[in-house]
């Protein structure tokens, strides 16, 4: 379980989330919705602890993330997956050393480079298995920068599962391809994270796709959650159409 506790978060003068009160379920499929500068990103940074809370608490199944350090920390951050806007991939690696990257965190950098190089029977049947699961197994030893947007987002899933992380953190990961890809990844993340019992947590600007595919949408603006509950509620889209 995932508890924000008045967790606030600022850079210099600047607030960006402000006395966040949250608590996200183990196995629970969030979508944060709202329009660019609301926070949504920034509540993503604390959900790993990879961006510390100025103030107030962020508490992943009883531990203090912001009192974690070092190996400590390392290790909570390793069950968690993180895929960013831009995906984060390696262009002129292959799509199967992409993959194997899911680990980086827990082999470190010398681990992960004797992996890149002499990739095991064990991991590579592993890697091809997942590529078959997100629909892409034919590119496994394709560069990752002949592959077109909506399949280097594939890459970026199967990198994420990988890692099997009990947590899936993704931050507008259908950006940057067309609206019937999106829906095709958005429906893949969300379906593959209720079979394994993972939670997900991910930002869309997208209302439509929100309302599609999570029973729980939460929205921001300004730092602050002005709403939380069912994708069907009448402030979902109402939520933008104060930027219009």
């Amino acid at each position: 379980m995932l508890e924000f506790q008045s967790a606030s978060l600022s850079y210099g003068a600047t607030v960006a989330l402000d006395s966040i009160d949250l608590t996200i379920r183990s196995g629970e499929q969030v979508c944060l919705i709202g329009p660019s500068g609301a926070g949504k990103s920034s509540l993503l940074g604390l959900c790993n602890g990879r961006v510390p809370a100025t103030s107030g608490k962020v508490v992943l199944n009883d531990q203090n993330l912001g009192e974690l350090k070092g190996k400590a920390l390392k290790e909570v951050r390793s069950g968690i997956a993180w895929v960013p806007q831009d995906l984060g991939l390696i262009p002129n690696l292959r799509v199967s050393q992409n993959v194997a990257c899911g680990l980086a965190a827990r082999k470190g950098f010398w681990g992960l480079m004797r992996s890149l190089l002499l990739m095991g029977k064990a991991e590579k049947e592993r890697v091809s298995g997942l590529l078959k699961r997100v629909g892409i197994e034919e590119k496994i030893f394709s560069r990752v920068d002949h592959l077109s947007g909506g399949q280097r987002q594939r890459v970026a899933i199967a990198r994420a599962l990988y890692q099997e992380p009990q947590m899936i953190l993704a931050d507008e990961p259908v950006s940057a391809v067309d609206p019937e890809r999106a829906k095709s990844l958005v429906e893949l993340l969300t379906t593959i994270a209720r079979e394994e019992k993972m939670t997900l947590v991910m930002s869309l600007h997208d209302v439509d796709l929100a309302q599609r595919y999570f029973d729980r949408v939460i929205g921001m603006r300004a730092g602050r959650v002005v709403l939380d509950g069912s994708p069907d509620d009448a402030g979902v889209k109402e939520l933008y159409r104060l930027d219009q």
